[in-house]
Formats: C-alpha cells, sequence, structure tokens
C-alpha cells in the first residue's frame, strides 16, 4: 500500500505545478467551494494511477489544483465512501496521498442528519469531535511506521485553534454556526428513529456517513484537521420525515454559499 500512496502522490506532483498546502475534501452537495479556487489543473480520478472512482451522485470526481486568496490548495470534488464497497484503506487512500505531497492541514465538509433539538435543517456545525460508529478502523492491521504511530492521539481530532478561527470569521461574516460531535457511519441506509435517539444518547450532534475515517488517518500523519458539516435532514423525534438523497443535495446546496464563506477565509489565515 505504501508503494502504491508514494507512486500516486509522484504522479500528482509531476502532473501539475502546484505544491498544496492545504487538503479540502467537498462532500455531498457542497461542490460550490470549487468556485473560489483559481484553478491551475484539473485532474479526473479515472486518470490518477490507484485511485478509486466515485460512485456517489453529487460527487463530481476529480481532484483541483489552485489557489484559495493565493493559498496552494488541493480539492476533491467528490470523496469515497465505505458504503460503496470499498475498504477502509481505499476510502482514506487519498488523503494518505496528500501527506506523502507535503500537505498538513485538511479541511472536510459533508452533508448530516441533526441529532440536536436545538439545530434545523439548513443549520452549519462546525465539528469539534466525533464517534466512530462504522464498526472498523481506517487504522487495523499492520501500521505503516512511515507514516505515523502504532497508537496515535486523538485527544483533538479536530484543531481547536481552526475552530476558534472559523467561529470569529463567521461572526464577522454574520453567518450563524453551530458546533457539536459528528457520529459516523457505515450506511448506506439513512438511519432508523431508534438509531437517531440511540446516537443523541451517546453525545452526538449531527450523523453521517463520511469524514470519521478520513480525520483518523489524517491525525495518525499528524495532519491538522477542521471539519464542517451541513443539516440536511432531522433525526430529532417528532421531526423525522422520510428522506431521499436528492433533499439531502438541495438543501446542501442551499446552505453552501455561506459555509464556503467561511473555508475560504478560514484558508486565508492558514
Amino acid at each position: 500500500m505504501l508503494e502504491k500512496i508514494k507512486e500516486t502522490a509522484q504522479f500528482l506532483m509531476a502532473a501539475q505545478k502546484t505544491k498544496p498546502q492545504v487538503g479540502i475534501i467537498l462532500g455531498t452537495g457542497l461542490g460550490g467551494l470549487v468556485k473560489e479556487i483559481d484553478i491551475e489543473k484539473t485532474i479526473p480520478y479515472g486518470e490518477i494511477p490507484n485511485f478509486p472512482v466515485s460512485t456517489v451522485e453529487g460527487h463530481q470526481g476529480q481532484l483541483i489544483f489552485g489557489t484559495i486568496k493565493g493559498k496552494p490548495v488541493m480539492a476533491m470534488q467528490g470523496r469515497f465512501h465505505y458504503y460503496e464497497g470499498y475498504t477502509m484503506q481505499q476510502v482514506t487512500f487519498p488523503v494518505r496521498v496528500m501527506k506523502l505531497m507535503g500537505i498538513e492541514q485538511l479541511i472536510v465538509s459533508n452533508a448530516s442528519g441533526g441529532l440536536n433539538p436545538d439545530f434545523k435543517v439548513g443549520d452549519i456545525m462546525i465539528i469539534d469531535d466525533h464517534i466512530n460508529m462504522f464498526g472498523t478502523n481506517p487504522l487495523l492491521g499492520k501500521n505503516m511506521a512511515e507514516l505515523g504511530p502504532r497508537f496515535p492521539d486523538m485527544s483533538q481530532p479536530y484543531s481547536h485553534e481552526l475552530i476558534k478561527r472559523a467561529n470569529a470569521i463567521a461572526k464577522k461574516e454574520g453567518i450563524e454556526l453551530k458546533q457539536g460531535v459528528y457520529v459516523g457511519t457505515a450506511g448506506p441506509t439513512f438511519e432508523t428513529p431508534a438509531e437517531y435517539k440511540n446516537f443523541r444518547i451517546i453525545g452526538g450532534d449531527a450523523v453521517g456517513m463520511s469524514t470519521v475515517p478520513e480525520v483518523i488517518v489524517a491525525r495518525h500523519m499528524g495532519m491538522t484537521c477542521f471539519g464542517v458539516s451541513i443539516i440536511t435532514d432531522s433525526g430529532v423525534p417528532g421531526q423525522i420525515v422520510e428522506i431521499s438523497h436528492e433533499e439531502v443535495q438541495q438543501v446542501a446546496a442551499a446552505a453552501e454559499p455561506n459555509m464556503t464563506r467561511v473555508i475560504a477565509e478560514l484558508v486565508n489565515t492558514l
């Protein structure tokens, strides 16, 4: 696996001129941030050695290199999910590649179901912690000591400093942000009412099907992480309604401009 990671990193470094400093993973319906990128190179996943290909509607499936406010970035327009049948190692492969390309900061976004009764559909939540309910872990198996320790610390999966900066930016921009714990699950089913209730009892504020594996791997390699989630449906008792992937995309797209403003300004501070 390490040789494949190195091969892909070398291919991408040779394929474009930018030496990215920040890695960005764009979730369902959240590709609008690309408009903020002064694009220098776009590479479809299918052209990248060893890369999986995203199969989910709303995920474009390409890497974008360029700058946001002068800061060199590499953005994944479309991520990979465990429920697509990929292994955890495949899901997190791009994050490994980012690290070998010299990226030290990772920004992740996603769409999620709200568990906190104080949240409403369309809210933007900064992720300050997560709970892994995937039933597995991307670090299982032989440790790649060249990339990180056998038992990585997870006391601060999401950077307190970047959370502080994002809140300050939102306040200045007049954007309301929530903050809370993200529960990551395997999917692909949306949650049952009992599951929503359970995830709230154990401390979750939102639930989704991504992000946690990527952040685990990023922290294993010492990368600094910032995560943001758009609440696209409600799992609060009495507010649960039938939901579709199309509706999730629509809500995410409506809230996305404010999320984009916060992330673009946050990148500017890095």
